[in-house]
């Protein structure tokens, strides 16, 4: 009956080593207030200087995501007043962005869908607000930090696709290397437009703007509560009013913060203190030659390279970090087929980093280690369930597999003289089971196997234990 509409506004800390128009450090976790100056605090008479690799750093961000770079831009004043914004204003960006018109496909249940970017633009950070019991404190350390703000037209229509949308982008952004993307840090931060309108209607309904979303996951439920709530409200005949309404992550649910601001509440007008800047095409050339290969082209790269499915390949380039480690990986493996190391990525290793709420790389297995570990396994030196024991002995010791292997003795046995004992003994103690095979019943063998797994410690070969086994009941 209804369509949602949502258009999303997000914030990225650029990586730089200075603030957007003063040389005051962007180091994080600093003392507070440290790292302040006249310009960042909006003294009268000090004067702001465009950081230039944060210039660049746009530029390449708006390429990446196929965005027309203007050839002039400015910087604007946008007036408003909030407690930890010293100079009631902000430097930002208003009718000559840095970029516009361009566009990001995401991939959903089988399907691909063109999302439009409206524009991106510069400007600078506030500073941050701590409430504690009985006082409220502020911290300027982040004001003029620099931000862009990728913002697009209204395409996403459910909480699903703005998730998608968002991977994909903080994606691009890690490949490029201009931030962190680190929520915890407010490197990357979420604004979400949302309103609902009956099937078929041309008009837009009213719109509320959800803020403070800091995850992916904060965003999903965020907007799954703002349609939910506005539906409820159409449904009574009760109107939504256009507002800002901050999200609550404890209590699931968004609460009215202020009414929503529209363009002419700032009084944009252009800032006086910086010049109209020039980009010309031979820069835009330049920035576009630096950028690295990109998530989906290193998705095709792999498939194409080393055979992989999209589904494994798409898991292995969803980060800059974890698709380098894959590749040196591959690289140490011989022959074309690369798929038991990519088993073993988005596998064992995926789960242990999972376990360690850590990424891949954060595991500190080397390339080396992990290829001679499959290659263990592959030549039938160790069984899979030995391979996977190993493994977490290698994460938590960091030894080679080699060594681990050696020092627990644990190389697999594979010939018959060194199973018979074992399989004498489980066949013995098993008699229901022996029964139960004789009858037919095909799922009593492999619990015998099972068994001289266990009486071997797993380093039993399982294919042999197997053979030895039917060749014993079958002719008994």
């Amino acid at each position: 009956m209804y369509e949602t509409i949502i258009g999303l506004e997000v914030h990225v800390h650029l990586k730089t080593q200075t603030k957007a128009f003063c040389g005051c450090s962007t180091e994080f976790g600093q003392e507070p207030n440290s790292q302040t100056c006249p310009v960042c605090l909006g003294f009268p008479g000090s004067l702001p200087v465009l950081n230039k690799v944060a210039f660049d750093y746009a530029i390449k961000v708006a390429l990446a995501l196929n965005c027309r770079v203007q050839e002039y831009t400015k910087f604007d004043r946008k007036n408003y007043f909030y407690p930890d914004l010293p100079k009631n204003y902000q430097i930002s960006q208003y009718d000559l962005p840095i970029a516009k018109d361009g566009f990001l496909d995401i991939d959903l249940e089988g399907k691909t869908k063109h999302i439009k970017i409206r524009r991106a633009h510069l400007e600078e950070d506030a500073g941050k607000l701590i409430h504690q019991q009985e006082e409220s404190l502020v911290d300027f350390n982040r004001s003029g930090m620099p931000l862009l703000e990728i913002v697009t037209e209204p395409d996403i229509n459910s909480p699903d696709e703005a998730y998608a949308y968002l991977t994909k982008l903080k994606s691009i952004i890690e490949y490029l290397g201009v931030s962190d993307c680190d929520m915890e840090k407010g490197s990357l931060r979420c604004d979400a437009n949302v309103s609902i309108r009956k099937k078929g209607a041309k008009e837009l309904g009213v719109k509320t703007e959800v803020k403070n979303m800091n995850s992916f996951k904060g965003v999903k439920e965020a907007l799954g509560f703002e349609i939910e709530r506005q539906i409820g409200l159409l449904n009574k005949g009760r109107a939504i009013i256009q507002e800002t309404r901050l999200w609550d992550a404890k209590e699931l649910k968004t609460s009215s913060m202020r009414a929503k601001e529209e363009a002419q509440d700032y009084r944009y007008f252009p800032e006086p203190d910086l010049t109209t800047f020039v980009i010309t095409q031979e820069k835009i050339e330049e920035l576009r030659e630096s950028i690295p290969e990109l998530p989906q082209e290193k998705l095709l790269r792999f498939i194409k390279d080393y055979g992989l499915s999209e589904y494994d390949a798409g898991i292995l380039v969803a980060s800059r970090q974890g698709a380098d480690y894959a590749e040196e990986c591959f690289k140490k493996y011989p022959g074309k087929d690369k798929k038991p190391i990519a088993n073993w990525l988005i596998g064992p290793l995926l789960r242990e980093a999972n376990t360690r709420n850590c990424a891949l790389v954060d595991l500190k297995v080397s390339p080396e280690y992990l290829t001679e570990l499959v290659n263990f396994l592959e030549n039938g030196q160790i069984s899979n369930l030995t391979a996977k024991s190993v493994l977490t002995e290698m994460v938590e010791t960091k030894k080679s597999p080699a060594a681990i292997i050696q020092e627990k003795n644990l190389v697999q046995i594979s010939d018959s003289a060194g199973l018979n004992d074992a399989v004498e003994e489980a066949i013995k103690e098993n008699a229901k089971s022996v029964n139960d095979y004789k009858q037919g019943k095909s799922n009593a063998l492999m619990f015998l196997v099972g068994q001289v797994m266990r009486k071997t410690k797993s380093r039993a070969n399982p294919q042999v234990v197997q053979e030895i086994l039917k060749g014993r009941l079958d002719h008994a």
